[in-house]
């Protein structure tokens, strides 16, 4: 039994129904590490806690999923193929670091259509690239979407992958320079924005089929499992998920943006593999405490998108609930009220979540998701003195060299959330500084004070007003604002 196992594990096991099902097998913190189906959960879910099974597995991979449960939540279904399509559906929303065979499948073919190529073509390849290119697939069928493609190529003049185009003097393109230009029947010479308008409309046909096939598929499935050939019906389940996801992402066709340094994609692409994501990480945002001796506790956050500093989207906290010097609470409130306003607006959380500072810092940010009850995306800190990055569960702390992107990347998150927080830090020391000038006007209490400054809004607009404007302000008669106002003068 794995060592962080909760007293109630073996009595939640124990009460499991033998009837169809889904499992979600959690670690400590709480995160979905593995999703199974079952004929009887009772069964299967029994065989995980054996004793000394851990011990006597082959796999290294099974091996650390058991030593790494520490709670587990059951769906109960009706049937077995319910439990597959359910299965299916939750490691798609999931994502568990050990589903890896269906959210990385690489055995059907996808068509790939390149952006960045002057004549895009259309090639079929098995591995989806987090790339600019647009995909279309997966496709169970490779006979058919042969076929498909060849009928492509003759009803709108488009390019596949063995062809490649020859550009002439004048700037137009010649696609065939043999036969092919009479078989195909198509205009054989012309400009990349008359052929991209080909492609355009070979995509939108493309997606139609897409739609249709993916009709297909799902028959197919539901046949399999009801004449229980699980296998099967397992492997078009994940065709027709990846189908759906596929047909849901799809976008106009765009050219490379040309403004955005490829150095920035480097960097995500490097800190996904540094990291183990499931995907470069788009969306990042950092926080970070700043005060002086323990006053003026204040915090920051900033955010980056594809690499870029999203200003628009950038958030400064002052503390609420407590006063003093405490960076551990003090971020468990900020983070807590970052993303509670996310969920209540429902947007989505962002890739990967920073934290300036060590394991403490980190342990105070899931405490601030535990308080939410929700699940935290990625989240790392990064400890300032050799540039560590902390990770909030069992993994080791990691040490990238200091010229590898994904690492520079990180410290210029972190960095602008320093900067960001020392500058709202120093705004308010300054605004305070203005407004103790008050406090050395005798008779002038705190109620006062803040009639005055709700009044004016600024020391500043305060200091232009004349004796009479003072008089207005409720609790102010006509000689302490002339007295008021000789002083601010002098």
């Amino acid at each position: 039994m794995p060592a962080t196992e909760p007293v109630n594990l073996k009595e939640k096991v124990r009460r499991l129904p033998d009837k169809p099902g889904v499992y979600l097998m959690k670690d400590r913190l709480g995160r979905i590490i593995y999703v199974g189906k079952a004929k009887s959960l009772k069964k299967r879910v029994s065989s995980y806690f054996q004793r000394g099974r851990a011990r006597t597995i082959a796999q290294p991979k099974i091996r650390a999923l058991i030593e790494m449960i520490a709670d587990l939540d059951t769906i109960e279904v009706k049937s077995e193929p319910e439990a597959l399509l359910l299965e299916g559906k939750l490691i798609k929303q999931w994502r568990p670091r050990y589903n890896t065979d269906f959210t990385d499948d690489k055995r059907f073919l996808l068509v790939r259509v390149d952006p960045g190529e002057d004549m895009p073509r259309f090639r079929l390849t098995r591995i989806k690239k987090d790339d600019r290119s647009r995909y279309f697939g997966p496709f169970a069928h490779s006979g058919l979407l042969r076929r498909t493609l060849a009928q492509m190529r003759r009803q709108f003049g488009i390019l596949l992958g063995d062809t490649f185009p020859k550009k002439l003097p004048d700037g137009t393109w010649q696609l065939y320079d043999d036969v092919r230009e009479e078989l195909y029947g198509a205009v054989n010479i012309l400009t990349a924005e008359v052929y991209r308008a080909r492609v355009d409309a070979a995509c939108e046909f493309l997606e139609g089929k897409s739609r249709e096939w993916l009709g297909t598929l799902r028959h197919e499935m539901i046949a399999a499992a009801q004449k229980q050939e699980f296998e099967k019906a397992a492997e078009l389940r994940d065709v027709v998920f990846a189908l759906e996801e596929t047909l849901r992402k799809t976008r106009h066709f765009e050219r490379l943006d040309p403004t955005r340094p490829a150095g920035d994609e480097d960097a995500l692409r490097e800190l996904q593999t540094a990291l183990h994501l499931a995907a470069p990480p788009r969306t990042l945002e950092c926080f970070d405490i700043s005060h002086i001796s323990g006053t003026f506790v204040v915090a920051s956050m900033v955010r980056f998108t594809d690499g870029r500093p999203d200003k628009d989207n950038y958030r400064r906290f002052q503390i609420k609930s407590f006063i003093g010097n405490d960076d551990f609470r003090a971020m468990e409130e900020v983070v807590g009220r970052r993303y509670r306003r996310l969920v209540a607006e429902q947007k989505p959380f962002p890739d990967l979540v920073v934290i300036d500072g060590g394991r403490g810092q980190i342990g105070a940010a899931l405490k601030a998701f535990v308080g939410l009850d929700a699940m935290p995306p990625p989240l790392v800190g990064l400890a300032k003195e050799h540039e560590t990055i902390i990770f909030p569960d069992e993994r080791a702390p990691l040490n990238l060299p200091l010229t590898h992107p994904g690492l520079q990347l990180l410290q210029r998150l972190r960095d602008e959330a320093h900067r960001f927080a020392n500058t709202y830090n120093a705004d308010l020391r300054s605004k305070k500084i203005r407004e103790s000038v008050l406090d050395d006007f005798p008779g002038l209490g705190p109620k006062r004070r803040v009639a005055l400054l709700e009044h004016f809004g600024s020391i500043e607009k305060l200091r232009a007003a004349s004796a009479a404007e003072i008089s207005a302000v409720p609790g102010f008669g006509g000689k302490m604002a002339a007295a008021l106002h000789a002083y601010l003068q002098g």
